[in-house]
């Protein structure tokens, strides 16, 4: 027997669907022989309560795991409560009332097919409730189980939602449901909540157009703070059919299509700029007979990628054939409404009726985002910033065919590339002629331009190669993926060598032209040929450490053309965090702007520093006769620099300009700024040598010489 009393001090826990509390007593039981076992409650109290729980007892969860339950129900203080009991089990037996603050003494006689042990629980936890009425946000100050049940005159029905709650789509993150588990068909549940999240409890009614009070209980280990975020009443407001019928009226065979699942392509879609004049709430529904699907993106819609800024989406709400939802929209926040339909191919007239505080001016929205990015349905890559030859000539090949099956353009540039071939190759070998002479090089200038005629020949040849790498990958796509990705990866970062170094001798030509004036009879030739040759073995290392982020970035991407599944396209890419895009800036006006700038500077301190010179030693003349004088004495010093500016500005431009640009729609354009920016490695000899009395000299007596041996 097991003897034991209710008291003030004892523990408590709410009934189920009651806001009153019972004390109780809860015991385990240690079972040695399977079997039936009865146990009779005698108390002094009339209105006693016992049940029999499996594994465990919960609190806040008094319904779970009850195995058996019996009552003093004749009030005569004494009933009987039967069950099968196995060994290897725990079994807890609760002795409660049924009735507020009753205390007093109980007795537990077990009969059976052995003796039960029983052990009181001690540590039992505390349960704490809460009532409020309202529509709820629940957030719990401690971890733990907690219990929500109504109270109303209607039938109501709860639901329980973690973060938010989206009423188009009453099932998204929602945790719990129930209705009719109380008396009164009222909802209970029981659930799991933690700390620092926030919970939606949303009460409504089983049947549509039902009004009236309600309260709501809340017990567990805690308080739980509930709080009223209930929003204003949606009204709906259809805007002007004139809106509608000229912007929102119909999708068509000449509207655009995308993959909007990333499966299925062909999906017709319109979009439309949603314009809000007051943040709030707001409902928008379609109505079609076709099916309509609806889509609300932030910033921007990209058709390549459709999930990407997407905010909102909807489809057959609440069992319609066409999307609806209410979404929470922001004044001064771009938003685009995408209208498609549950299939390809499908066409048909459509309405939007938008409802909230106020009216949604609806617009039409263009988007050329398309050229930004290469490939289709969602198999798409993000374009670099800058135009390639690969860019300008690629919709210009024609894959599969051979080079005679070529277009009439393609043959223009191929011929135009290998005159410019032989024309850099000329030119250079006539300006490795003339700097071969030991006269020249007794100084840095000569050493500097016998270097920059060997890069000319490496640019103009890299270009050769870079031209026909461009053509024959696209015309044979049967060529191995290892060679043309090898080729991604290395030719156009060699060919920006080449053209770098090639441009930072010229700058250093300049610089000591103009240190020579500065210096005059002082001026140091052995100095001069040993910075020269040290400039030289460094400049192409510290040009590599410059661009090393480039083949490291590239890539090669294979995209099955849309018309055609068996055809690709290969894609030579460059993915860049913003940060390094903004160096890789930096890097290309430093290398492409800095020589111009520093040949045209030098250009202008010699002219008047000369100046200065001569007005000193000679006062007969004004400062501004002696400037003129220089002026038209060396005029090719300002002429060179101007010249290869001008022609550095086109592939500086290319270079920056936007991802988004189609360079077919101007490619003759393009390929005249694209060739244009290699004519300064062909034009060494006629910039440096012909404007030079004494260079032009020194080129004339190495082609005497040969004459001289053959006719002394």
């Amino acid at each position: 027997m097991y003897l034991s009393s209710l008291t003030p001090n004892s523990s408590i826990y709410y009934e189920d669907c009651s806001e009153l509390y019972s004390y109780y007593e809860a015991i385990q039981m240690n079972v040695t022989i399977t079997g039936y076992y009865s146990f009779l409650i005698n108390s002094d109290m009339k209105t006693m309560d016992a049940f029999i729980y499996t594994n465990n007892f919960n609190p806040f969860d008094v319904s779970k795991n009850v195995l058996s339950h019996g009552e003093d129900s004749d009030n005569q203080g004494q009933f009987k409560i039967t069950a099968a009991l196995q060994t290897k089990m725990i079994y807890v037996v609760v002795i409660t009332t049924s009735s507020r603050n009753s205390t007093g003494n109980f007795s537990i006689q077990v009969l059976g097919p052995s003796y039960i042990n029983f052990s009181r629980i001690l540590n039992t936890s505390l349960v704490v409730q809460t009532v409020y009425t309202s529509k709820l946000t629940a957030n719990s100050s401690r971890t733990g189980l907690y219990t929500f049940f109504s109270k109303s005159n209607m039938d109501t029905y709860g639901s329980i939602y973690k973060d938010y709650f989206n009423p188009s789509n009453p099932f998204e993150n929602r945790l719990l449901a129930n209705a009719f588990s109380c008396n009164q068909r009222q909802f209970r549940f029981t659930i799991a909540l933690e700390t620092s999240v926030t919970y939606i409890l949303i009460v409504t009614t089983v049947y549509d157009h039902v009004t009236g009070a309600f309260s709501i209980s809340a017990s567990g280990p805690d308080n739980v703070d509930l709080k009223d975020i209930s929003s204003p009443s949606v009204t709906r407001i259809p805007y002007s059919l004139a809106v509608e019928s000229k912007h929102l009226s119909k999708l068509t065979t000449n509207s655009q299509t995308y993959s909007r699942d990333c499966r299925k392509s062909d999906y017709y879609y319109q979009t439309i700029r949603m314009n809000v004049v007051e943040t709030g709430y707001y409902a928008l529904s379609g109505s079609s007979s076709m099916g309509t699907f609806g889509y609300i993106y932030k910033d921007d819609f990209n058709p390549m990628n459709p999930f990407e800024n997407l905010l909102s989406q909807n489809y057959r709400s609440c069992s319609d054939q066409d999307f609806m939802f209410i979404v929470y929209l922001h004044t001064g926040t771009k938003y685009i409404l995408v209208v498609t339909t549950s299939s390809p191919n499908t066409t048909g007239n459509f309405s939007i009726l938008t409802s909230g505080p106020n009216n949604i001016i609806l617009a039409p929205y263009k988007q050329s985002l398309t050229s930004c990015f290469i490939g289709q349905k969602c198999q798409f890559y993000k374009k670099n910033i800058g135009i390639t030859l690969d860019d300008i000539l690629r919709d210009e090949i024609r894959p599969n065919m051979t080079f005679t099956d070529q277009t009439i353009l393609m043959k223009i540039n191929a011929a135009l590339t290998m005159i410019m071939f032989i024309g850099g190759l000329i030119n250079s070998i006539l300006s490795l002629l003339t700097f071969q002479s030991k006269d020249l090089r007794k100084v840095g200038c000569g050493i500097y331009l016998f270097a920059s005629s060997i890069t000319s020949i490496l640019t103009i040849s890299m270009f050769v190669v870079k031209f026909w790498f461009v053509v024959l990958t696209q015309m044979n796509l049967s060529i191995r993926l290892s060679v043309v990705r090898g080729g991604c990866v290395s030719i156009e970062p060699l060919l920006k060598l080449c053209l770098y170094v090639d441009a930072w001798l010229n700058a250093c030509v300049a610089i000591e032209r103009a240190i020579l004036v500065f210096k005059g009879v002082n001026f140091n030739k052995q100095k001069s040929r040993r910075i020269a040759r040290w400039i030289i073995l460094i400049l192409p290392f510290c040009i590599i450490g410059s661009i090393i982020h480039e083949p490291i970035h590239r890539e090669l991407r294979e995209v099955n053309k849309e018309t055609n599944k068996v055809d690709i396209n290969r894609w030579c890419l460059t993915h860049y965090s913003p940060s390094l895009q903004q160096y890789n800036t930096i890097i290309l006006f430093f290398h492409l702007i800095g020589p111009c700038i520093i040949n045209l500077g030098s250009a202008l301190f010699i002219i008047f520093g000369s100046a200065q010179q001569r007005s000193t030693a000679q006062t007969s003349r004004t400062p501004r006769e002696h400037i003129y004088n220089q002026f038209s004495e060396h005029k090719q010093l300002l002429i060179s620099p101007i010249i290869l500016l001008i022609l550095s500005l086109p592939r500086l431009s290319m270079s920056m300009l936007s991802e988004c640009i189609n360079p077919s729609n101007h490619r003759l354009l393009f390929l005249f700024g694209y060739f244009i920016s290699f004519t300064p490695s062909m034009l060494i000899f006629i910039v440096f040598v012909l404007p030079s009395a004494l260079y032009r000299k020194t080129f004339q007596e190495t082609f005497r010489r040969p004459r001289r041996l053959i006719h002394p």
